[in-house]
């Protein structure tokens, strides 16, 4: 049985095995025959073949295309929490407690540490910060100030109206000297029945919201100290606060003596959430120090530059915004300068500058030819300014001088393009018969005490804010022309100062327009100043972040701060929703 089965198992292999071979030759010869032996027909047919190719080819890589075009569609950049975004400030740090901020690095920390009771909004018009309301009476003279509710300092302490009266008291107290004391003078602060805050003014102001842009500081640390040394207590080294940032640490450089301090994201701020984990501002003594930091990447922005430094910054990753300020470039004449106190000889100066060529000294700032601007009133009538007319100022001139010679003492301070300026204005004044000796300041404290306050020049040539609200008073009325007033021409006129009364006191739009139109035909006719330019806020920043929105309408340079809250230097990809 079993060599049976084993017989016919060696049968079945054999036949197996032959017809194996016998496939195996079969499928050479069909190769041969199918393959190699057609392969002298290429030649025939090789366009046929290239082209084949090519729509394979492009099969492939259009399915490619499409996976990549749909995974992009779905998909997005988005700035992203974390990281630390460094600015380049100049100007000493002295203390930390914003009602005592005048440098500009006082002024940025206090703004990025700081909430205060009313803001600029991103329309560049006043609005509430800290405060949930701010109301006007019919009259305008009483305003009331309520807190939104749950606020809380950095240190989780409760942020309420007993610190915003603590403030305001220590702003009124004649002790204390801060930087505020100009905008609650001669206002009763009192309490409403209502836990409101009300302020009483002597006379109406129309405006009163912009003068509440005030910090708040929290009395449950500073209650206890003497208001005559509070610039001396330890808050100023190491404040609580109530903004988007808080006090982390302050890192010195003995050789260079640049300080950095350091803030962290307040997790206790009412506006909501801050993108960045942290802000460095780096105080430097220069802006070739601060060019240099841009250059070297050791900063990511700086707002101490203008247009005019371009040319020194060679890193490519640095990128500039100009956005316009609402301030103003003047011509200021010292009308009770000898020389200087003749209207009709102010009127020939302005008649004999071709205020245009001037004005290319200022590369991309905006014309401006009146002390108010279309983006704070919409005036319907423009006092008509006169044309340039060179030979017809040149006579006028000749006969004011006479054949003495008259030196003009000209002022200016060593920013942006002031002094290109000056020395373009002195130039032309040179050219109608006047000698001159052109000074050129740094603007600091010995300035303003030196130069602004005693008005020793015949003509100043400076920038000067202009503010949210039209308001020239602080410029052109008569109570402003002293040591510690703005009123930099010494201009007085009583029937001006009626009209910019009557402009800051009543709320009727129509109404200021009218008296405020007639005031520029005084101030045409009268020539305290002369326009030149409206400056911009030079930003200089790393292209690799994203700073403040360019619809962002700037007051000031710090308002740039608006939107800080999304600001960021993290970039990430993420998916749509379908």
């Amino acid at each position: 049985m079993k060599k049976t089965i084993k017989k016919r198992g060696q049968k079945l292999f054999k036949k197996v095995s032959k017809a194996s071979l016998q496939a195996g030759e079969d499928s050479k010869e069909h190769i041969k025959e199918n393959l190699f032996q057609r392969f002298s027909h290429i030649a025939n047919i090789k366009l046929l073949i290239l082209e084949w190719g090519l729509l394979v080819v492009a099969l492939i890589l259009l399915a490619m295309t499409q996976a990549f075009w749909f995974g992009d569609s779905y998909a997005e950049d988005t700035w992203t929490e974390k990281g630390t975004y460094t600015e380049a400030t100049i100007g000493e740090v002295n203390s930390m407690n914003p009602l005592f901020a005048t440098t500009n690095s006082e002024k940025v920390l206090s703004r990025l540490m700081f909430a205060t009771i009313a803001t600029i909004d991103y329309s560049g018009h006043p609005r509430p910060d800290l405060a949930s309301t701010i109301s006007a009476s019919e009259d305008g003279k009483v305003w009331k100030v309520t807190l939104r509710d749950n606020l809380k300092w950095s240190d989780g302490e409760p942020l309420t109206k007993e610190d915003l009266l603590f403030t305001l008291s220590i702003i009124k107290s004649p002790a204390v000297k801060t930087s505020y004391d100009a905008n609650l003078a001669n206002v009763k602060v009192t309490e409403g029945e209502n836990g409101e805050i009300i302020f009483t003014l002597p006379t109406a102001y129309a405006d009163f919201i912009s003068a509440l842009i005030i910090p708040i500081v929290p009395k449950h640390i500073l209650g206890d100290s003497d208001p005559k040394t509070m610039i001396e207590h330890s808050f100023s080294n190491a404040p609580i606060t109530s903004g988007p940032f808080s006090f982390n640490a302050m890192q010195g450089n003995s050789l260079t003596d640049e300080r950095t301090y350091y803030l962290s994201k307040n997790e206790n701020y009412f506006g909501g959430r801050v993108l960045l984990d942290s802000f460095a501002v780096r105080v430097f003594s220069s802006k070739e120090a601060v060019i240099n930091a841009l250059n070297n990447g050791v900063v990511t922005a700086t707002a101490e530059l203008s247009g005019a430094d371009a040319e020194a910054i060679t890193a490519r990753q640095i990128y500039l915004k100009n956005s316009s300020l609402n301030s103003g470039a003047f011509l200021f004449f010292n009308t009770t300068s000898e020389r200087m106190k003749d209207a009709n000889v102010r009127a020939a100066i302005r008649q004999g500058i071709n205020m245009a060529e001037i004005r290319e000294n200022a590369p991309e700032a905006e014309a401006i030819d009146y002390p108010l601007l279309n983006s704070q009133i919409k005036l319907t009538n423009y006092a008509a300014l006169p044309g340039y007319d060179y030979e017809a100022a040149k006579a006028v001139i000749s006969g004011a001088i006479g054949e003495s010679p008259v030196t003009l003492e000209i002022a200016t301070v060593n920013d942006s393009f002031l002094p290109k300026v000056t020395e373009a204005i002195s130039e032309v004044l040179k050219s109608l018969g006047y000698d001159t000796h052109v000074s050129v300041y740094e603007e600091n404290q010995e300035f303003i005490s030196n130069i602004l306050s005693k008005r020793s020049y015949d003509i100043l040539v400076y920038e000067v804010e202009l503010g949210a609200d039209p308001d020239p008073l602080p410029y052109y009325h008569s109570s402003q022309a002293s040591n510690s007033g703005l009123n930099l021409s010494n201009y007085r006129n009583v029937l001006v100062d009626d009209l910019l009364l009557g402009g800051r006191e009543t709320l009727d739009e129509s109404l200021r327009i009218k008296k405020y139109e007639r005031f520029l035909e005084y101030w045409v006719s009268n020539v305290p100043a002369i326009g030149i330019y409206q400056p911009n806020l030079a930003y200089y920043y790393n292209r690799n972040v994203r700073t403040f929105s360019n619809d962002l309408r700037l007051v000031t340079a710090l308002d740039r701060f608006s939107d800080v809250e999304d600001w960021a230097v993290n970039k990430t990809t993420k998916n749509k929703t379908p």
